[in-house]
């Protein structure tokens, strides 16, 4: 059975999805996005409108991946996860489409280096992500943000290039100090600054 028939799925008639590519129950899959061999897209997940999702990429369940942006093997996707509008994550340290002697260059000719966004992490629209960043659980990557540099978890980082400018909390909104503590201002949940690894207090 290919991934389009699976039951409980969306795919739209428009969205190509290779029938070696699984994706999970409950999954949306708008117009004109094309998820490729090999690719695991996990349950209850949405992927907007012309997507790309290269072969053989991860994505974990819940996530939410927006209109246009562009998911290169061999990247890794955990669950939560969100992509906003427009967002690149590359592969490629040293592009070229030509070798030295300028003959064409093939897939043996260069070598991969995926990005890992972790569980609950969230890339804002619009942002690029270069070879090989990791991005934290529950960081928060700044709309536009050009990211050369792994990311901490619960780090809220943004510009050109990317820099931390603060704490998330897991409702994504800034971390407030109190107390020698950090605050979440949504849920009440708190952290303690240990170095500069943030700690789960709650």
């Amino acid at each position: 059975m290919s991934a389009a028939q699976k039951p409980r799925q969306s795919i739209a008639p428009s969205a190509l999805v290779s029938p070696t590519a699984t994706v999970g129950t409950g999954t949306v899959v708008w117009d004109l996005s094309q998820i490729r061999d090999g690719a695991s897209i996990g349950a209850d997940t949405v992927i907007g409108r012309n997507v790309y999702i290269d072969r053989d990429v991860v994505v974990g369940q819940r996530c939410k991946i927006q209109n246009n942006s562009l998911i290169y093997w061999p990247a890794i996707l955990g669950d939560g996860v969100f992509i906003g509008p427009g967002v690149t994550l590359t592969n490629d340290r040293n592009p070229r489409a030509v070798n030295p002697d300028d003959s064409p260059k093939t897939p043996d000719d260069w070598i991969p280096e995926g990005v890992e966004v972790a569980d609950g992490a969230s890339i804002g629209a619009g942002a690029i992500l270069l070879p090989g960043v990791k991005v934290g659980r529950w960081a928060l990557v700044g709309a536009g943000a050009v990211v050369s540099h792994d990311v901490p978890a619960h780090a809220l980082v943004a510009g050109n290039p990317a820099t931390q400018v603060g704490w998330v909390g897991r409702s994504g909104f800034r971390l407030v100090h109190q107390n020698r503590l950090l605050i979440d201002p949504v849920d009440g949940s708190r952290y303690r600054l240990d170095g500069e690894v943030l700690m789960d207090e709650s």
